[in-house]
């Protein structure tokens, strides 16, 4: 195959990549019973343990109005807890509920494990081009994600 049927190819498959992502979290926001935006609202408390409402909204890209909302739905639908924070008692904390920490763990440990599995096959040499390649895409995504909000 020519470079440039190579580059097709693998903007074909970033795409097709891409697109599974997508099927996986509708599938993963409808086992929660929420929204794609809660779904990733549940991830970011996830990855950081303990958020307040601030933070969140800022990771989340959400007003705070559009946040408190997120929350409130989120706490009434068990998934996420919301308290004073220990060390500032003027601010809110939110985590994960114990069962939202568990399907999250059912839902998503598995598809880390076969990832990792599929990884195992690869050198090196050749796992450091998939970082480099996947952190330089993920850069570029962002990047187009703030051009298209300045439409």
């Amino acid at each position: 195959m020519s470079k440039q049927s190579l580059v097709t190819e693998a903007t074909r498959a970033a795409a097709a990549s891409g697109a599974a992502s997508d099927v996986v979290d509708e599938a993963a926001a409808s086992a929660f019973g929420v929204n794609r935006t809660d779904l990733r609202i549940i991830g970011l408390v996830a990855a950081a343990e303990t958020l307040t409402a601030g933070e969140l909204a800022t990771q989340a890209r959400l007003s705070p109005a559009a946040t408190t909302t997120a929350i409130q739905r989120l706490t009434h639908a068990g998934h996420l807890t919301r308290r004073t924070a220990t060390e500032d008692r003027r601010r809110a904390v939110v985590e994960l509920t114990p069962e939202a920490a568990r399907l999250l763990e059912e839902i998503y440990a598995p598809i880390e494990r076969a990832g990792r599995a599929i990884l195992e096959d690869y050198s090196a040499e050749q796992l450091a081009v998939v970082v480099e390649v996947l952190r330089r895409g993920e850069e570029m995504q962002l990047r187009q994600a703030e051009r298209i909000r300045g439409l």
